[in-house]
């Protein structure tokens, strides 16, 4: 009975571990797509990674929509882990002071494309304010649009944002 016993619980241990692997496949989507999408995911962490400094799997990332523009927030899942802390601290300051001037390289380099809303940030630039703030465990850039295309482009610029680090992030706060 004790050996059953420990057979169970290898077992129970052998799929917790096979399921933390990758995420359960969603529904309606085939097997060549899942590991399509898995390896797309795999690419934006490595190229995400490169481009802002910081380990992604250490940190969690949120990207909040606002009635005049919205958030990027990023903070280190573990409070005592002062170096991706200081990394985040570090890229974002560096976001806010790139996009300032109209330059989106990072959010190209992270995502292989230049995500949508980009080309009406750089034209309304003069509409928009990138403001870095220090949090506690990391920092966040609040973008403030006050002409209502620069806010739509904010807003377009966000939930792809959203979409694409699968953050669950809700739609406007």
């Amino acid at each position: 009975m004790a050996f059953g016993g420990c057979l169970m619980d290898l077992s129970t241990i052998v799929l917790a571990l096979a399921l933390a692997q990758h995420p359960a496949m969603p529904a309606g989507m085939s097997h060549e797509e899942h590991r399509k999408q898995m390896a797309r995911d795999a690419e934006l962490k490595k190229r995400g990674e490169a481009a802002m400094g910081f380990d992604q799997d250490a940190t969690t990332h949120h990207f909040l929509i606002t009635d005049d523009g919205g958030v990027i927030q990023v903070t280190v899942n573990d409070q005592r882990d002062t170096v991706n802390r200081d990394a985040i601290r570090s890229h974002l300051e560096r976001i806010a002071q790139e996009f300032s001037a109209g330059v989106f390289d990072s959010p190209l380099a992270t995502h292989g494309e230049v995500p949508p809303g980009v080309a009406a940030l750089q034209q309304r630039k003069g509409w928009v304010i990138y403001r870095y703030e220090a949090i506690d465990g990391g920092a966040r850039v609040r973008i403030v649009a006050s002409d209502p295309e620069a806010v739509a482009a904010v807003k377009e610029f966000l939930r792809y944002q959203i979409r694409e680090h699968k953050t669950g992030d809700p739609g406007v706060r």
